[in-house]
């Protein structure tokens, strides 16, 4: 049997989905920030940019960017969990916005967990994303700049996500 070919509904939502699973984000959430970017589309220039510029400053995001887990989800557990600290204060709260400036830091009780045993050799192979800077000592890191698009490299067309949300 043949496969049947995509209709432009189809290929929009498949855009869709595979934005929101590389990120993993449940459906609600992702929707709340395709609006707020949609709400702004007259006053910026790139509206693709700024979803990916949104959905790469969440805080599990950006543990995960930093090379303290192999995966999102990972990321997104150990941050819920509290491992994590943005400025010193204890945010357990994936979603959490980090802005330019933040110094994002493993919590000096979280350090002896077997899950974080092995970080700082993890980490001097990894390279982090111009935006991060990362101190292997501290294990911390610090937000130097902002996300972009292509840095970040979503599997998804931007545009066709915005047309799936335009309906």
């Amino acid at each position: 049997r043949r496969t049947r070919q995509h209709s432009e509904y189809g290929k929009e939502l498949s855009e869709k989905q595979k934005l929101k699973n590389w990120y993993n984000l449940k459906e609600r959430q992702f929707r709340k920030y395709i609006k707020e970017v949609l709400e702004k589309r007259g006053k910026v220039k790139d509206a693709g940019a700024l979803l990916i510029k949104k959905l790469e400053s969440r805080l599990d995001n950006v543990v995960f960017r930093m090379g303290f887990t192999p995966s999102r989800a990972q990321a997104r557990q150990i941050v819920n969990h509290g491992h994590f600290l943005v400025n010193e204060k204890k945010v357990n709260i994936p979603s959490y916005q980090v802005k330019k400036g933040d110094k994002i830091s493993l919590r000096a009780s979280s350090r002896s967990k077997a899950i974080f045993q092995n970080l700082s050799t993890t980490l001097k192979k990894y390279q982090a994303p111009s935006w991060i800077k990362i101190n292997i000592e501290k294990l911390e890191g610090e937000i130097v700049g902002e996300p972009n698009l292509e840095e970040a490299a979503p599997p998804a067309e931007i545009s066709t996500i915005f047309e799936f949300y335009s309906r």
